[in-house]
């Protein structure tokens, strides 16, 4: 079974609050026949999107190939959340690469934000700032206001404001969490209007993207020819193929795929909360905790009301459980007791790539080809930067791509094939920790 049609029918985006509320699209056509380019984009999510983007505005011949609908993967269906910095903290990168690559690191990150704020107005997509960082132990606490005033102190960011108990409740309201912090300079957005926006800002700029044209082979090119890479339908012939399928990645690049592990995570949408918004958030920002299956969300408001955006609980392997709502209601009114009972009206799924070591895996595959994946839940600003550093790559206009490269990018233990078993071990002892408190 393959993990692209596992959950989800071709062509057709899943049951989800941002599929319910999307901005208008169009329905794109799937690749017949023989077709040319300069480069080939595999996958229409914020990576493979952002690349054409900045390909084509460069002057490239850009084809997109998309099994299902641009956003229909991770790129539509997350938390909307854009963090600060790498999916390390600065202080885990000076171990693992230098403090002068640590900077350059968050430097990165920052570019990230800005450029996906950038471009989310370009594609008028509203932004909402601020991301609250909330604590279950004292231990963490210390270690957030630790961390907010190494960052003011080393890397001049200074929109971290540390927070107490009291100070962080004003914020969320919740009687699990014994302080945390508040990042001004985070943000988030509606991630499936974003990617469909970064779709009309490519095809604007001369790419094409073709939809329902899943990519069966890719037989790359040696010594300067071009590369083919086949549908069931047609192919495509470029000098560059660009891979951006992340956890779909599967068969077309089995030594990436060993790194980059498909996880499932689940979030719902609560029905308009009206008054009793306050008792959730008091202002319209999104938060996430400090448990290792990390709870995520944030407040959605338009015409119908303020609604809770809510995400928490993980599952390894293919299928999603039946009952996503029930699964995610559970930590929803642990986080919020006053919120028991309340309506869902929608729950959904998306698959998301991890990695070892958390950071993304940037590699070439073959000479002509590049990828970048396994965003390990950092991915909203990072996979936008990332297209922009492969285009960059392609174009010998920047060296950021490679400076990615340089980072480890282990295969987990037991490879494509071992790997499911051995991290559900690993994963279910950290889970088992979360409950107990540990």
């Amino acid at each position: 079974m393959k993990l692209l049609f596992a959950n989800d029918r071709l062509g057709e985006y899943p049951a989800s609050f941002y599929a319910a509320t999307r901005d208008p699209s169009p329905e794109r056509p799937g690749l017949r026949g023989a077709e040319q380019a300069d480069v080939c984009v595999i996958g229409a999510g914020y990576t493979g999107l952002s690349a054409a983007l900045h390909l084509a505005e460069a002057g490239r011949r850009v084809i997109v190939l998309e099994a299902h609908r641009a956003g229909f993967g991770a790129s539509g269906r997350n938390g909307g959340q854009i963090g600060s910095g790498q999916r390390l903290e600065v202080t885990d990168l000076e171990r693992m690469a230098g403090k002068p690559a640590a900077h350059r690191l968050w430097d990165m990150a920052e570019e990230a934000k800005a450029l996906t704020y950038a471009l989310a107005e370009r594609a008028g997509v509203p932004t909402r700032r601020g991301i609250a960082h909330c604590a279950l132990k004292p231990s963490e606490v210390a270690h957030a206001h630790h961390m907010a005033d190494y960052l003011a102190v080393n890397y001049g960011y200074d929109q971290i404001t540390p927070l107490d108990r009291d100070g962080l409740r004003a914020l969320v309201p919740s009687p699990l969490y014994v302080g945390g912090d508040i990042d001004r300079g985070a943000g988030h957005l509606h991630p499936l209007n974003y990617c469909l926006g970064l779709a009309r800002l490519a095809e604007a700029a001369g790419a094409v993207i073709f939809e329902k044209s899943t990519v069966t082979h890719i037989e790359h090119g040696r010594a300067g020819e071009p590369s083919v890479v086949a549908t069931a339908d047609g192919q495509v012939e470029a000098d560059h193929v660009i891979l951006a399928a992340n956890a779909y990645l599967d068969h077309l690049e089995p030594q990436i795929a060993a790194r980059v592990m498909p996880l499932n995570n689940y979030i719902v949408a609560t029905e308009p909360l009206g008054p009793r918004m306050a008792e959730v958030l008091t202002e319209d920002i999104a938060a996430h905790d400090t448990k290792f299956v990390v709870n995520y969300w944030r407040m959605h408001r338009d015409a119908e009301g303020d609604r809770l955006l809510f995400g928490g609980g993980e599952t390894l392997g293919y299928r999603f459980p039946k009952d996503i709502a029930g699964m995610v209601r559970r930590p929803l009114e642990q986080v919020y007791p006053q919120l028991k009972g309340v309506r869902l009206t929608h729950a959904w799924g998306g698959t998301l790539g991890i990695t070892v070591n958390r950071m993304p895996c940037f590699r070439r595959p073959a000479p002509n080809c590049l990828s970048a994946s396994g965003y390990s839940g950092h991915g909203v600003a990072l996979a936008t930067l990332a297209g922009k550093l492969m285009a960059e790559a392609v174009t010998a206009t920047g060296d950021g791509f490679d400076v990615m490269a340089a980072l480890p990018c282990h295969m987990f233990p037991g490879g494509s094939h071992l790997r499911w078993p051995l991290l559900v071990a690993g994963m279910s002892w950290y889970a088992l920790r979360d409950r107990l408190g540990v």
